[in-house]
């Protein structure tokens, strides 16, 4: 075992992971804890940050307990856009709003829609969309004044932990270019970002970059995790730029693509920057690396719709026997085309309005094409999302890809079709906790550079796309996206209707 071991530490929507790694990029020891999403009301999604916590020592306890030799640091992912209110003790006032809660839909539809919009966009980096920061805020100065007046400090769920860790109040530089609040191109909160929010500088955490060593554990947290106070603790960066690291798609022109429940395309680039139209955002990785991509709300969600909503009597671990359904149907699924807006929509058009829907249906149709067109549109979806990173100017020479879909041949194979290129599958690593760990060995020394990670990630298998399918893809491309277009209005008349409407059915729980 190498003398450096450094535990990635991953707070994510549903569990927080923690895995040991030693600077060869093996890994050592892990564990992880479950914890519920809360959706008290159509449109949330929150959870219990002492829980979080929690789980957080937990896990580092647990692993740090399992390794033969001593922890060289501990480095932190965290799932972006959380958003916690704090008194003056540190306490929370309320609990974190993830990035799945969209109650602020309507402040970021009149944000987005008003004319600092998209300057604010392409000045923080981050979408005006319900899931980041900024319009959260809003709505809690409009919809729960009396609390917003008792917020002493607003934070994310890892700077939460840390203060309870170390009693540092910081943020870094990641996770800050994804609140909205941050200029990305000065590393300072933005003025503007914090007027429309109505709050002050003061109540923010201090901006710090993401290899920041904090000097230690406090006492009590020394004793929870069974570390040495003086363990060094690297503040880390968000889950997205983290994950592109653990994938080794760290050089300009290498972009990670996942399809978990959700899913995300992301390309590293060296200076910050926004395409013109706003569809892609832009979160810092280290001070000379930077993310450019957009995440999806509708991955593997759809095929889970698909097996509830067209073969339920296949039962809940359906997922072979869909694919299989679905590999019957023709390439395009006969002229069928699926919008896989189940979930409403993120990148690259960064609105809570739309639905999902079918357009193309015949008499001829059988649910293995309506299976099918599910998966194709997801993967069209992402091919949207690649043409926006693109148009912000960046040469694409090669993806890599990860999630649960690439257990499916099929999956695989209609991604890179849809992309039009050759798609790379790394073998195992944990993502964003990988990369967690590894820039923690930059900030500690045990590494040169986090452009190890190129070479440390060893690729498992390449599959090329089929030329007459590319085609096929390539031509339904226009449609797929002009059809987004088309039915914005009846998108926007739906959700005026809603309320004089039977109520919808029970929500699928939101992507994680």
């Amino acid at each position: 075992m190498s003398d450096g071991v450094v535990l990635g530490v991953d707070i994510g929507t549903t569990s927080t992971k923690v895995v040991a790694y030693d600077t060869e990029g093996e890994q050592l020891a892990h564990h992880s804890v479950g914890y519920p999403l809360d959706e008290p009301h159509p449109g949330w999604a929150e959870q219990d940050p002492l829980t979080i916590f929690d789980a957080v020592v937990e896990c580092v306890r647990t692993v740090a307990g399992e390794l033969p030799g001593p922890v060289a640091g501990l480095s932190f992912s965290t799932a972006m856009h959380s958003l916690i209110g704090l008194d003056a003790e540190g306490v929370p006032l309320t609990p974190s709003v993830t990035w799945a809660d969209s109650r602020a839909s309507a402040q970021a539809e009149r944000l987005r829609a008003a004319p600092p919009g998209l300057a604010l966009h392409r000045r923080t980096g981050t979408p005006v969309h319900p899931m980041a920061p900024l319009p959260k805020l809003v709505w809690f100065a409009e919809q729960e004044p009396m609390l917003f007046e008792r917020v002493s400090h607003w934070v994310g769920i890892k700077d939460y932990v840390l203060l309870r860790l170390t009693e540092a109040l910081v943020t870094d530089h990641s996770v800050a270019s994804a609140t909205g609040l941050m200029d990305i191109h000065h590393l300072v909160w933005d003025a503007q970002a914090l007027g429309i929010a109505g709050i002050v500088e003061e109540q923010l955490p201090q901006l710090v970059a993401t290899t920041t060593v904090l000097p230690g554990l406090t006492a009590e947290a020394a004793v929870a995790t069974g570390l040495p106070a003086d363990t060094p603790v690297v503040v880390g960066a968000g889950d997205g730029p983290l994950a592109n690291l653990g994938l080794g798609a760290v050089r300009p022109g290498v972009v990670a693509c996942s399809i978990g429940t959700s899913g995300a395309m992301r390309v590293a680039v060296e200076r910050p920057a926004v395409d013109p139209l706003g569809g892609v955002f832009c979160y810092a990785l280290t001070e000379d690396r930077w993310v450019v991509g957009g995440a999806i709300n509708n991955g593997g969600i759809v095929l889970q719709w698909a097996g509830d909503a067209l073969a339920p009597e296949l039962g809940e671990d359906s997922e072979e026997e869909l694919l299989a359904l679905a590999e019957r149907a023709p390439v395009g699924s006969g002229g069928l085309i699926m919008l896989p807006y189940l979930l409403s929509e993120r990148a690259p058009h960064w609105s809570a309005l739309p639905r999902g829907a079918y357009v193309g249906l015949t008499h001829g149709h059988r649910r293995e094409h309506l299976i099918r067109a599910a998966l194709e549109g997801v993967c069209q979806q992402l091919a949207l999302v690649l043409a926006s990173v693109r148009a912000a100017g960046n040469e694409v020479r090669e993806i890599r890809a990860s999630g649960g879909f690439a257990r499916s041949p099929l999956w695989r194979q209609i991604l890179a079709d849809a992309l039009g290129m050759p798609v790379r599958f790394p073998a195992g690593h944990e993502g964003s906790s990988f990369g967690a760990a590894l820039l923690g060995m930059q900030a500690l020394g045990l590494i040169p550079s986090i452009d190890v990670a190129a070479d440390l990630v060893e690729i498992d298998e390449t599959v090329s796309p089929d030329p007459a399918a590319a085609a096929t893809y390539a031509a339904l491309l226009p449609l797929f996206s002009e059809l987004y277009d088309a039915l914005v209005p009846t998108f926007a008349s739906l959700r005026r209707l809603a309320p004089s409407l039977p109520p919808e059915p029970s929500p699928t729980p939101a992507p994680m």
